[in-house]
């Protein structure tokens, strides 16, 4: 019975009879093309949305982390260009620890000046990608000059398939990437003291400082997590796409929080799950490539985005009043 109100059961519930409802719209949305480019569009904005669950866990926010990809993904690839290193795994390790550093940042003001979070991430988001725009350039890096070890890593396919036009695709190996991190994270978050450290900040920080948290270790480790993550995924994102922008992931935060508020996190702290966060990615991919074989316009798109955070907050914050009652 405890299954059936389970809020990541009501999720796969509300997603499986979406998928019925557009299938039946729309048939080519189950032919295995749009299928896989849909796990495909799941990976970066899944990857980004594990680390805002925990800082949404926590009882912060961050609209920072795009800012952070950018910055993460455009400096490591500048720096393999002009080093003309030709490894994978360093500038991965590089681009994390760009994003960790910045997100260390975030924490420092937000915990040493009592700041919200909502301020200071809005704050150092601008900050850094005006730095990057402003000093370290604005130009795409396009294809030709792009690295193409990052190229022929990120184009590794599990499932390699020839449609009847004759055109290939595949089922893309960054999927394992972003379900091993996602395992990870919901490890860390269930099995841990860290992980229950989390929850507790969210849910009574008070309480968390009496039974012993260190609540401000908890903080930074928060912040640091989901900065590390948005550099990862920033990296990423640019070996799948071949090229490397520094104006990427402007507006995709309002995506990633509301996969995360669809998922069932609370905007409150204390509450969410790894699961319901990639139910909640890949509902919010699914309605916006639904959107775009439908035909539908690109600004129409953004309204049932903000219509789908409204919602889902609106409900949410209803569940976590009701359970106060």
């Amino acid at each position: 019975m405890t299954l059936f109100r389970r809020s990541e059961f009501i999720i796969a519930c509300i997603l499986f009879a979406a998928m019925i409802i557009i299938g039946l719209i729309n048939p080519a949305f189950w032919s295995l093309d749009n299928l896989f480019g849909l796990l495909r569009s799941n990976v970066i904005i899944g990857i980004m949305a594990l680390g805002v669950l925990v800082v949404m866990i926590s009882g912060g926010i961050d609209v920072s982390f795009t800012a952070f990809a950018a910055a993460a993904m455009y400096l490591t690839i500048k720096l393999m260009i002009y080093t003309g290193y030709e490894g994978v795994f360093l500038p991965f390790v590089a681009a994390t620890l760009i994003g960790l550093f910045l997100g260390a940042f975030n924490a420092f003001f937000i915990h040493t000046f009592r700041m919200i979070p909502l301020i200071v991430t809005l704050g150092t988001g601008s900050v850094v990608r005006g730095l990057l725009l402003g000093l370290v350039g604005t130009s795409v890096i396009n294809i030709d000059k792009m690295p193409q070890q990052l190229i022929a890593f990120a184009k590794t396919d599990l499932v390699s398939l020839t449609s009847a036009t004759g055109t290939n695709f595949g089922l893309t190996a960054m999927i394992l990437i972003y379900l091993g991190l996602a395992l990870v994270t919901h490890l860390f978050l269930r099995y841990t003291l860290a992980g229950r450290s989390i929850f507790a900040l969210g849910g009574a920080p008070e309480a968390a400082n009496r039974v012993g948290f260190n609540t401000r270790r908890t903080l930074i480790f928060v912040y640091c997590f989901a900065g590390a993550l948005a550099g990862f995924a920033g990296l990423l994102h640019g070996s799948m796409i071949w090229l490397a922008n520094p104006r990427d992931f402007a507006g995709l935060e309002l995506d990633v929080i509301a996969a995360v508020v669809l998922g069932g996190a609370s905007i409150f702290g204390g509450r969410g799950s790894v699961i319901g966060t990639l139910l909640g990615v890949f509902m919010l991919v699914m309605v916006k490539n639904s959107l775009i074989i439908m035909k539908v316009d690109t600004t129409w798109q953004r309204v049932v985005v903000g219509l789908i955070i409204i919602v889902a907050t609106a409900l949410t914050a209803w569940r976590d009043r009701k359970k106060l009652v």
